[in-house]
């Protein structure tokens, strides 16, 4: 696995951090039932940030919204400074600008490991097929998978699948990443794998958001930690707050109970 240089945050000319997303009154609704209730929160650039919660949250939906696959309900959504919901975006172009990484891979697996990281490029971004290949093979080397390029996906493990996904998303140079529990389907012994190669992302100022329910990354990792309730955002802070003096009583029932499982 090759580690990719280490980014300083980003900060504009007044010195502050440079916002990337800022959701302002998101909501989201299946049917009668409201998913997301008035959501609130900012991302700055070079950010992790761990979002977390009990199954059925909301917090799946939100990066769903954030990456266009579902269409929020009420709210906005500014992604460097424009509002992706005023209905002028391109979302197949804002998809590129928001990698995103999901529970189940979502792979072709009719094509190698090296095709499924530049078909996208060569597609969407218009470039050659020898610079998408450059760029794809510079990211399968980031997540370890260099050795597997000419592999079919159907004869990758899960953590193996997992890494072709990452770089996949790597591979069209987002802005942010989102990481949908891209744990949960891994068998126990594969989730190291994957959990290295999120903790080397984090360490190079990509900006991050990551549903995840492994509350050890969360902590050692995120910059923020976000726990969502019920379709709210209960509590958020810095990872120590969150796991060792949490405000709300819910957030501390939930750490109980899921540190304690």
């Amino acid at each position: 696995m090759v580690a990719l240089r280490t980014a300083p945050h980003i900060r504009n000319k007044e010195g502050n951090m440079e916002r990337i997303i800022e959701i302002r009154h998101l909501s989201k609704y299946f049917g009668t039932h409201e998913v997301l209730k008035d959501i609130n929160f900012s991302v700055n650039k070079g950010e992790v940030i761990s979002i977390i919660g009990s199954s059925g949250s909301g917090k799946s939906t939100l990066l769903r919204c954030i990456n266009l696959l579902e269409k929020p309900d009420g709210g906005e959504i500014i992604f460097k400074g424009e509002n992706i919901l005023d209905g002028r975006r391109d979302v197949q172009q804002h998809r590129v600008m928001t990698g995103m990484v999901f529970q189940q891979f979502n792979l072709f697996n009719n094509h190698n490991a090296l095709n499924n990281c530049i078909l996208g490029q060569m597609k969407v971004l218009k470039r050659s097929r020898e610079e998408a290949e450059e760029i794809a093979m510079k990211y399968l080397n980031v997540v370890g998978m260099e050795r597997f390029v000419n592999a079919r996906t159907s004869q990758l493990s899960g953590g193996q699948k997992q890494r072709v996904a990452i770089a996949r998303a790597l591979s069209m140079e987002p802005d942010v990443m989102l990481l949908d529990e891209p744990t949960s389907a891994l068998d126990p012994e594969m989730v190291g794998e994957v959990l290295k190669v999120m903790k080397e992302l984090a360490k190079t100022g990509l900006t991050m958001l990551v549903v995840t329910h492994e509350m050890g990354f969360a902590k050692e990792v995120s910059s923020r930690v976000v726990f969502m309730d019920k379709g709210v955002i209960a509590e958020e802070g810095k990872p120590e707050q969150i796991f060792n003096n949490p405000v709300q009583d819910r957030t501390r029932e939930f750490l109980s109970r899921i540190l304690n499982q």
